[in-house]
């Protein structure tokens, strides 16, 4: 037995195919944004940590007897420029370093960091 369908219920007509697609179009535009995003995202965090450990190191190299200066070092396949300054503090027994990390050839720092470096006496 065959059954007869009616004239206009035999699938999507052209104009609600199109409007689909200008949907799914724009999820798209919208979802590739967002993964463009996340990237950068991800790349900006990245960078911050890899300077964060280059600041963590050159603190670590003042603590040993590395006296203030400015350096290029090398990190993750980037080149950093490091600005550490000693000054005094409170406590005689401790300098405070300031430690700047940028990427080689920016002004600005990506990441400044303070500590304290033993002077290695004693004050009684």
């Amino acid at each position: 037995m065959v059954s007869k369908q009616t004239a206009g219920q035999d699938g999507f007509s052209l104009i609600e195919a199109m409007i689909a697609l200008v949907i799914l179009g724009i999820a798209a535009v919208s979802l590739v944004r967002a993964v463009e995003s996340h990237i950068d995202t991800m790349y900006a965090l990245e960078r911050r940590a890899a300077a964060q450990w280059v600041a963590e190191n050159a603190l670590a190299e003042a603590s040993l007897g590395s006296s203030g200066s400015v350096a290029e070092v090398e990190m993750l396949g980037w080149r950093w420029r490091v600005r550490t300054t000693l000054g005094a503090s409170e406590d005689p027994d401790l300098l405070l370093a300031a430690i700047r990390v940028s990427a080689a050839g920016e002004p600005t720092p990506i990441v400044t960091l303070r500590g304290f470096v033993d002077r290695g006496t004693i004050t009684q």
